[in-house]
């Protein structure tokens, strides 16, 4: 067992742990593999690891998302990144976009309140949704059948880069947005009305429509 015996220790212990996880960290993570240190020294190493590594101005650093600490690199060079894999980000949908927000932002929620909201079936969606490991059946709702509940998943939060679904944008922000978008002028997007129909949809993991690097 790696024995911690000072803070300069503990954090290239951790360092070394993120650097190794495919996954964001929690303290509580990291706590069990060193069952010797306390979780409140392990906040205090990752928020000194966090700062350090921005500090350095490199073009990864820690970030905390899912409730979680991972290295991420940062998004100007993704672009170099996807040329090296030879790749593009996939994208979903609009209307996987539109059920995913939904969900995101009314859950725990059921199927035929989707439906009402978006006017159309979503259960290939919630299908593809699933696959994706974005949304997950959190339970059934006490009601005539038992219905099932939807909620996003762990997945959601660190394919989107938010630290938790509090820090989803408020309504607002997003209604401000549209309208700035609105005035630039947008792209009209074709085949949103064949989605509509098929409810299925491209592939994947995406921050905001398409995915993070």
């Amino acid at each position: 067992m790696v024995r911690v015996m000072n803070r300069e220790n503990l954090k290239s212990v951790i360092e070394a742990l993120l650097f190794t996880s495919d996954r964001p960290l929690e303290p509580k993570d990291i706590c069990g593999w060193l069952p010797e240190v306390r979780v409140g020294d392990v906040r205090k190493a990752l928020d000194e690891l966090r700062e350090e590594y921005e500090a350095m101005a490199r073009s990864f650093v820690i970030k905390k998302v899912a409730r979680g600490y991972q290295f991420r690199t940062r998004a100007e060079y993704a672009p170099h990144i996807l040329r090296m894999f030879k790749s593009t980000p996939t994208r979903l949908s609009r209307a996987a976009m539109e059920t995913l927000a939904i969900i995101a932002y009314k859950q725990p929620i059921l199927r035929h309140e989707i439906e009402r909201l978006r006017g159309v079936d979503v259960g290939g969606i919630l299908r593809t949704l699933m696959e994706k490991d974005l949304i997950r059946i959190m339970g059934r709702k006490n009601l005539p059948g038992r219905p099932l509940i939807y909620g996003t998943t762990k997945r959601f939060l660190e394919v989107f880069d938010l630290e938790s679904i509090d820090a989803l944008p408020k309504l607002k922000e997003i209604k401000a947005l549209e309208a700035e978008t609105a005035h630039e002028g947008t792209p009209t997007d074709t085949g949103a009305q064949q989605d509509e129909k098929t409810g299925e949809e491209e592939g994947g993991n995406g921050s905001g429509p398409t995915a993070a690097a």
